[in-house]
């Protein structure tokens, strides 16, 4: 009998236990989804004002990357002449259909080098000769948006980029300019998204740029806080039962 006794408070010396730490992880985990919360919408909106504001030319893009700041979805302009002979196709889905966005260098006045993303062109239009409206000629003008370059395979499940058959998986902004002839310190450290002006012919269908940044943050902090809700309602009611 005097061993039961001693289990006794034991037992709910553990219960308090178990359950105070149970509580604090459940709290914790509802606090830490609020502050992803709170990050998640600063980063939408710092997308939004940058999508939409006044276009910076490659000069405003090249400062904000000195200074370590980020350029991807700023809006941008530059103006140059497409090298059409060297283009680069990236995998790609656009609007449900499968085929490639197609990367093409623009030569600045300064002899330097930015690939622009022209937009998309399903399988059968992948070779250039097949849309030769699209091919624009002489000086251009583009606008679009910024978008970093990456500086490694962003999964180890992303096959190789296969440079013979001019087909890349990843944005290898490197090879990209190597596969071409050109040099890497004439290549602007950056991509530029077309946007959707129309070109002849309709082909490459510009402003592909897709942002998908999912925010569930909140229903998971309240389902978080739901469960330490109910553990506290189901302590409340054992603590309750005892008593009667």
């Amino acid at each position: 009998m005097a061993e039961t006794t001693r289990r006794g408070p034991v037992r709910l010396v553990l219960t308090v236990v178990a359950v105070a730490v149970a509580m604090a992880i459940l709290l914790s985990l509802g606090t830490w989804q609020v502050k992803r919360l709170h990050w998640k919408e600063a980063l939408i909106a710092d997308i939004e004002a940058r999508r939409n504001a006044a276009p910076l030319d490659l000069a405003g893009i090249e400062a904000i990357l000195a200074k370590g700041g980020d350029v991807d979805y700023r809006a941008a302009a530059a103006e140059g002449t497409y090298l059409n002979d060297k283009e680069r196709h990236f995998l790609a889905t656009f609007r449900g259909r499968a085929g490639f966005y197609v990367y093409t260098p623009l030569q600045l006045a300064d002899g330097r080098y930015l690939f622009v993303n022209r937009g998309f062109v399903p399988y059968e239009l992948k070779e250039p000769a097949k849309r030769p409206q699209g091919l624009l000629v002489g000086p251009q003008s583009v606008e679009g948006l910024a978008r970093a370059r990456l500086s490694e395979k962003p999964s180890s499940l992303v096959p190789d980029n296969d440079e013979g058959k001019n087909v890349f998986y990843w944005k290898d902004l490197d090879r990209m300019a190597a596969s071409t002839g050109l040099a890497a310190d004439k290549v602007l450290p950056f991509f530029l998204d077309a946007d959707a002006t129309p070109v002849p012919g309709g082909m490459p269908e510009g402003g592909v740029t897709e942002i998908d940044l999912p925010n569930s943050h909140l229903q998971y902090a309240i389902t978080w806080y739901g469960l330490a809700l109910a553990l506290a309602g189901v302590v409340i009611y054992g603590v309750f039962r005892r008593k009667t």
